[in-house]
């Protein structure tokens, strides 16, 4: 079965669009040992209104809060404007649409602010959200993610189920979907920015994941 990478929708969409190239990974309740391990280097995106808080997104990006409802399918239409103020306040759609996936073009451990500043301009969260993600579990590291990102054809829409709630990283797709499409960013672009990214890692020390 396909395998998709859990995410926050408007994140999902920011990756979809090019906006963003990062993600940040410390691991959740519901995964092995409560540790993220990168188990796939190629995967699905999955948009998810779980635990999304529009406060944590910059307000730059705050318009995408309303678009990337767009993500999910909601027996009765989308959720009223309030939802979008009120942290929880958007419920799960009983489908997602899945519109891109990503491999893996290079991760890092980091431990020290100052390198995660660095990388701010690589996505859209607040440098509130990404502290706290650093500062959660303390003694371990986080995972930072480059993600080469490519929007497949046609949007694919899977049905939400009771397994794939909670805080997790992967899940199983009980369909097929198709990794072919049009990478967000051309190979001049992406390079140019990863190597950028990779430059912020090892002038601020983070070691390479392994």
């Amino acid at each position: 079965m396909p395998i998709a990478f859990k995410e926050w929708a408007v994140t999902v969409r920011a990756l979809a669009e090019g906006e963003q190239l990062l993600t940040l990974r410390k691991g959740g309740i519901r995964e092995t040992g409560k540790h993220f391990a990168l188990e796939h280097d190629r995967f699905f995106l999955y948009p998810t209104f779980d635990h999304q808080r529009n406060d944590l997104v910059r307000e730059s990006h705050q318009p995408e809060l309303r678009r990337a409802l767009e993500e999910g399918v909601w027996p009765e239409g989308e959720p009223p404007a309030r939802a979008l103020t009120t942290d929880g306040g958007i419920p799960q759609p009983d489908r997602v649409r899945i519109r891109a996936w990503a491999e893996v073009a290079g991760a890092w451990t980091v431990t020290d602010r100052r390198a995660l500043d660095a990388l701010t301009p690589f996505h859209v969260w607040t440098t509130d959200y990404a502290e706290k993600r650093l500062a959660w579990k303390r003694r371990h590291p986080l995972h930072v993610l480059l993600l080469r990102t490519y929007r497949i054809p046609r949007p694919v829409t899977v049905r939400v189920r009771d397994d794939y709630g909670g805080c997790r990283s992967w899940l199983e797709i009980t369909r097929d979907l198709p990794f072919e499409g049009t990478p967000v960013l051309s190979d001049e672009e992406f390079d140019r920015v990863s190597q950028e990214i990779a430059g912020i890692a090892e002038a601020n020390g983070a070691p390479a994941y392994a």
